[in-house]
């Protein structure tokens, strides 16, 4: 779970907490404790968070996904094909972090089953998922059979990429009908802070497959400057009382 701050609460129980980062600190920004479940689930950004807690954390880490991704974002890793848990145990005892697949078809990584993340929780420091397929769209709303998020989950991360800030729905979502559906208003609309807030707070839309008792955080990728005003709307309609993690758009350093 979460870790707790130091008054003893813990720290996304507190009012609006809204924190501008670079990507290398997002571990830290999320506060995770000494062991966790974190599923992904929304738009753009899954996939960068997943290998970014990867790095940052400590511990024993296992990184997956319930839904498939591409092959080709594997960031270095020999990904483990439909491991058992001896030779996950002997992966991690070894290099410490895992990244593993049920399989590879047609160039897409095949995901595991929820029942399997619950499982290796019990073992593992931490489980990273991405839950959730969004086709590299910066947002979406979830289908019926969509996400998959593990039971074991203690953090839920709602991702959100600084390209749907304000685009016309059906251009920068995918599922456009379920984002709409959920925010009450027309595909052709555009997504206002208030229709973002409306999906991201709805038990039918980021928050879809919540286990109780685990923890909600947004995360917003790509942020720059000129979406100031937009995440501050943002901030205020999502009621004051949902963390907000706005991660800045990625620079290389010239050396």
């Amino acid at each position: 779970m979460p870790s707790v701050n130091s008054s003893g609460d813990n720290f996304w129980g507190a009012a609006s907490v809204r924190q501008a980062i670079e990507i290398d600190g997002l571990a830290r920004a999320l506060d995770i404790g000494d062991a966790s479940v974190v599923s992904l689930v929304g738009g753009g950004g899954k996939t960068t968070a997943l290998f970014a807690l990867g790095r940052q954390l400590s511990g024993t880490r296992v990184l997956t996904t319930t839904t498939k991704m591409g092959a080709d974002r594997a960031e270095g890793f020999d990904p483990l094909l439909d491991p058992s848990d001896d030779v996950l145990v002997s992966q991690l005892g070894r290099d410490g972090v895992a990244l593993v697949w049920a399989g590879i078809d047609d160039h897409r990584a095949l995901g595991v089953g929820s029942a399997t993340c619950d499982r290796w929780s019990n073992f593992v420091d931490h489980v990273v998922i991405e839950a959730d397929g969004s086709r590299r769209r910066p947002f979406k709303a979830p289908a019926a059979h969509e996400p998959v998020v593990p039971a074991s989950t203690s953090l839920l991360v709602g991702c959100v990429g600084a390209a749907a800030f304000d685009g016309v729905i059906a251009d920068v979502c995918h599922r456009p009908e379920e984002v709409a559906a959920v925010a009450n208003c027309a595909v052709g609309d555009r997504l206002t802070a208030a229709r973002l807030a409306a999906v991201l707070g709805s038990p039918n839309g980021t928050q879809k497959g919540r286990p109780v008792g685990a923890q909600f955080v947004v995360l917003l990728n790509q942020v720059e400057p000129h979406h100031d005003e937009f995440v501050a709307a943002l901030d205020a309609d999502l009621g004051g009382d949902v963390a907000l993690i706005e991660v800045a758009t990625f620079r290389p350093v010239d050396r």
